[in-house]
């Protein structure tokens, strides 16, 4: 493979990268699929070498953080349900896999997640960036503008996840007065 091949677009790459523990962070599983190799040989090439991956290098999720991930994706891909917990790797944890994985196709990969990381960091910083020029604009403008500043700092907020709500009950609800038929009249006897 040549340098101008592109493996990976970096826009899959970014797809995959994930925030836990406040880390940007690539599972195992992502890896393995985008090293075109298979998770339990990535896992074993990894514990093998468990002395290059320092606990900000890569970490194990735990029970509870594999069980929220499950929910947040719904369904599993082929594979993605293994028995074992996924190995989640930080920027400097994929840099260390090159020096485990050597194919031609991993180092491609690396060079490829190592772009994706960088432009994520670009993009963070410009974001920030945003923020501090529409504080200083405005400063520098009246109440006027107010309303526009304001809806542009919502739309640069983080979403927030939605309070579950009451449970309502299925099915058609009457909400007037019961009326009560037929007892209103007495019937006269013959």
């Amino acid at each position: 493979m040549t340098e101008s091949q592109v493996v990976v677009p970096t826009e899959t790459i970014e797809r995959r990268i994930l925030l836990i523990r406040g880390q940007k962070v690539l599972l195992d599983m992502d890896l393995a699929e985008l090293y075109a190799v298979e998770t339990r040989t990535l896992k074993r090439a990894v514990r093998r070498n468990r002395n290059r991956f320092p606990p900000d290098f890569m970490f194990e999720l735990t029970p509870e953080e594999h069980r929220i991930l499950r929910c947040q994706f719904g369904t599993l891909r082929w594979g993605a349900h293994s028995k074992y917990l996924p190995f989640a790797f930080t920027e400097q944890g994929v840099a260390m896999l090159s020096g485990i994985l050597t194919s031609p196709r991993a180092v491609m990969v690396n060079v490829a997640i190592m772009r994706a990381f960088v432009r994520l960091r670009e993009l963070i910083a410009s974001n920030r960036e945003l923020a501090h020029r529409l504080d200083e604009l405005e400063r520098k403008y009246d109440v006027q503008f107010k309303v526009v500043f304001d809806a542009i700092r919502k739309l640069m907020e983080k979403p927030k996840p939605y309070p579950e709500s009451p449970k309502q009950k299925i099915g058609f609800h009457v909400s007037e007065r019961m009326v009560k038929y037929g007892i209103g009249r007495k019937r006269k006897k013959r």
